[in-house]
């Protein structure tokens, strides 16, 4: 006899036919490929930056989910047209991939049309090249509807002229790298509706643009600056903004851990107020569209007065990652405003290590998780602000409220009463003047 039937049974999900888009439970296996170009051998200064960016894209991987299980680096005297690598190095990348239960492989270089539909053809597996993963991190990491649209944005400017080249990988809905995010199933209309699409997302953006901009007026009517946080992923930002703010952002050794800015007050040794901005991290060969769809998010960085350069000290390519934030900074139009390097992890090296750090009047080292070197950082922020000014304020008897905020907000320098009337002379934030009335005299 069969077994009875439970009533109202759900059933469960495999049985359902839903396809979830963008979920993919089982762990992918990546293959990561490194392209040298030129005729030179050995190890060169090229060779040991092309193995330190297929680190970097080890852990860009690991970030959007995947276990690395093999890699391979190349040198080609020119780019293949049709493989990027060549037939040749493509067997030997099938063979390696083959033998390492690969499902997945992934490229240390943006990829023609042409080039991905070969290589899945030849290799028989999926193709994603760096730019793919890092719009994947980004679509993982949203979560503002501003962050969303952003990355709409961006996977969408990327794919628009690959619809012809990919037919058979942006068919599949399976999910799993490179196919999640608010984009994904878009990718399978025509290029009309795709640049339908793209125009709507434009305008949305606009429509963020225009309000942070109306945030940015608000401040600036407040009178208080806004100090940025910028830097390479992963250097440890979101950290020193909790540890200087006491704020709970989240903080991740993942890289991109933070894609949508926050903005929080931080008080001064002063006791003047700044408002301390965390935005998102940088990266070696970071795409112009990504950059591009992000400028509403990195416009914060315009109305900075100051930015702080937070590098990983204890990063061994720390110097080349100094190198591409100060790159992007120029590209962006920030490279006059003034900055300090912070040179956070400081904890993690040994005396020797960080006696060989620089040591100018912009230098400083901090351990953000330790909360050493905090203090003098604050004071730092203070003396390049040059926030204070020294008043000279006739209160009537009756104005306790203005005396109480020059009280906790600067510092008296004289009080005595004339003529019935309060005289302060005090030091006081510039930002703090408009709030104490028109009877103010500076120095």
């Amino acid at each position: 006899m069969l077994p009875r039937r439970r009533r109202h049974q759900r059933p469960r999900p495999a049985q359902r036919g839903a396809k979830l888009i963008g979920t993919h439970n089982t762990q992918e296996k990546a293959f990561l490929v490194g392209w040298i170009p030129g005729r030179f051998r050995g190890v060169l200064p090229s060779h040991q930056d092309a193995e330190a960016s297929l680190d970097e894209l080890r852990a860009l991987a690991e970030s959007a989910g995947a276990r690395v299980v093999g890699s391979s680096l190349h040198r080609t005297p020119e780019p293949d047209s049709a493989t990027l690598v060549g037939s040749g190095k493509v067997r030997e990348i099938r063979k390696a991939a083959q033998t390492a239960c690969a499902s997945l492989v992934v490229f240390d270089h943006d990829l023609t049309p042409t080039q991905l539909r070969n290589l899945e053809q030849a290799l028989e597996r999926k193709v994603l090249d760096r730019t793919q993963i890092i719009l994947d991190i980004f679509a993982r990491r949203a979560r503002s509807r501003e962050g969303k649209l952003q990355v709409e944005l961006a996977q969408l400017n990327y794919f628009l002229p690959r619809l012809g080249g990919r037919g058979a990988l942006l068919s599949r809905l399976g999910g799993g790298i490179g196919t999640r995010g608010p984009g994904e199933q878009k990718l399978e209309s025509d290029r009309r509706r795709l640049r339908a699409r793209i125009r709507r997302l434009a305008s949305a953006i606009e429509g963020v643009r225009a309000q942070r901009a109306l945030h940015r007026a608000h401040r600036r009517e407040l009178e208080l600056p806004t100090v940025a946080l910028v830097g390479y992923t992963n250097a440890g930002k979101s950290t020193l903004f909790n540890a200087l703010t006491r704020a709970e952002v989240l903080t991740s050794s993942r890289l991109f851990a933070t894609l949508d800015p926050t903005v929080r007050r931080l008080a001064l040794p002063s006791h003047s107020v700044v408002l301390l901005s965390d935005t998102v991290g940088f990266i070696r060969s970071l795409p112009p569209h990504l950059i591009a769809a992000f400028r509403a998010t990195l416009e914060e960085l315009d109305e900075a007065s100051l930015l702080l350069h937070v590098i990983d000290a204890s990063a061994t390519e720390r110097d080349s990652h100094l190198a591409a934030v100060e790159a992007q900074l120029q590209s962006l139009g920030l490279g006059e405003i003034r900055r300090v390097q912070v040179w956070n992890k400081a904890d993690l090296l040994d005396d020797a290590a960080r006696a060989r750090l620089p040591r100018g009047p912009l230098d400083l080292q901090v351990s953000a998780r330790m909360g050493d070197g905090l203090a003098a950082l604050e004071t730092r922020i203070d003396e390049l602000l040059e926030n204070m000014t020294i008043i000279d304020v006739d209160l009537p008897d009756a104005a306790n409220d203005r005396r109480a905020l020059v009280y906790r907000l600067g510092k008296v320098l004289e009080e005595k009463t004339v003529d019935g009337r309060l005289h302060l002379r005090a030091q006081v934030p510039k930002w703090l003047l408009p709030r104490l009335g028109t009877s103010v005299n500076m120095e």
